[in-house]
């Protein structure tokens, strides 16, 4: 089970964009690396091209790039505070993730 997963609220920890928090749009499993909603961009120099048919124009597209996920850390959304998380298996049998500052369930 991952630690960060789509759509949980993070705050990143290193870098040119630490302290700013975003939306996790893409977990990347094999290369351990997420991409954040408004972090992390970068330009991209494009060239134009065909695609089926229709010309896609060309040009400088912003965009986010991956960052490793032990660069960023769960926001909980009841402390709403960074936190670790670590998981808790319910008497039911299901596993949730946990803040470790105030024992709420992330999930």
């Amino acid at each position: 089970m991952n630690k960060v997963k789509r759509n949980d609220t993070v705050m990143v920890l290193t870098g040119k964009d630490r302290g700013k928090t975003g939306q996790v749009r893409t977990v990347i499993i094999k290369k351990d690396r997420l991409i954040v909603e408004g972090v992390n961009m970068v330009k991209k120099h494009q060239r134009p091209r065909q695609e089926g048919g229709v010309p896609v124009a060309g040009g400088i597209m912003v965009r986010e790039a991956p960052l490793h996920s032990s660069n960023v850390m769960v926001i909980c959304k009841e402390c709403g505070k960074p936190t670790r998380t670590h998981l808790r298996v319910r008497p039911d049998g299901v596993k949730v993730r946990v803040c470790k500052r105030c024992g709420a369930d992330v999930d």
